[in-house]
């Protein structure tokens, strides 16, 4: 039974839970950056190369003819499909470039919180917060 005890006193953390929240949150985070990557940033980006839409472009590795990604993966055939990884790599930027950007605004309005300042206990040398008036550690009168 103390091994079920002691999980449901790690799963119940403060730390453990947040975490938790952080995960899900981020992947409906990553859903949204994914969906406005793939449905509106995208289609304009391949209009101004040339018409060309990134998920379908493929290297082709058998000797079979097939004009699409999807023909492709209908036909079992073996490709190098370089053009989604082009789209997670944009991916995967945005969505750096809008946590970078999310976390510089939030930095931006919360105060930073002014340091400690500490300083040493002259009987036992160890460290307290500079207006203390006994050590923590010997318990001397300061």
């Amino acid at each position: 039974m103390t091994f079920f005890n002691d999980f449901k006193k790690f799963a119940m953390r403060g730390n453990v839970l947040d975490m938790a929240v952080g995960v899900v949150i981020g992947a409906a985070f990553g859903k949204i950056i994914s969906s406005f990557v793939s449905n509106i940033l995208m289609p304009p980006l391949g209009l101004l190369v040339g018409r060309m839409d990134f998920s379908n472009l493929f290297i082709n590795l058998s000797g079979q003819s097939v004009h699409t990604l999807a023909e492709a993966q209908a036909a079992n055939v073996p490709v190098i499909a370089y053009g989604l990884f082009l789209n997670a790599v944009i991916d995967f930027t945005i969505v750096a470039f809008a946590i970078f950007f999310l976390l510089r605004q939030i930095n931006r309005f919360c105060p930073k919180p002014e340091p400690e300042v500490e300083r040493k206990c002259p009987y036992c040398f160890s460290t307290i917060h500079e207006k203390a008036t006994r050590c923590s550690h010997c318990t001397s009168t300061l």
